[in-house]
């Protein structure tokens, strides 16, 4: 049975789930395929695969602040409400896009919704969250 390795292509099933049982992201029905250390997942994610085989499973607990920072108060900004469209819906904990001063696209997580006013935290999702990530290893090719 091959084992993954750096450069393996890898086919598997994945779960992010949140301490009170909420799934974050999956790969749905259909699994994925990536290459081990190419930077498709978050490399500390990547790291968990190898040595894993086809019809492993496993449950990983990441605990907060080990594969992503601990939230920055000062990416928690207030914007006028005038700065968003007024058919657009804004709802707290809803995640929208916007478009940063270096033309990036980055996610905001609206926190509160006043008249004149609207909280977005640009941290990451999963800042300061423990979660599992639950993965279910279907093939491994050898690099």
């Amino acid at each position: 049975m091959t084992t993954a390795t750096k450069g393996a292509h890898i086919e598997l099933h994945y779960r992010l789930i949140l301490e009170g049982g909420f799934v974050v992201d999956e790969t749905g029905a259909d699994p994925i395929t990536l290459e081990i250390g190419s930077g498709e997942i978050l490399p500390g994610l990547e790291d968990l695969l190898v040595g894993l085989e086809a019809g492993d499973h496993r449950e990983f607990a990441i605990e907060a602040g080990v594969m992503f920072p601990f939230p920055d108060p000062a990416a928690i900004q207030q914007m006028p409400r005038s700065q968003f469209p007024e058919d657009l819906p804004l709802q707290v904990d809803y995640i929208y896009e916007f478009n940063s001063p270096g033309g990036e696209t980055v996610p905001g997580r609206i926190t509160a919704v006043e008249d004149s006013a609207v909280t977005v935290d640009f941290n990451h999702p999963l800042a300061g969250q423990n979660f599992t990530f639950e993965v279910d290893v279907l093939s491994v090719r050898e690099p």
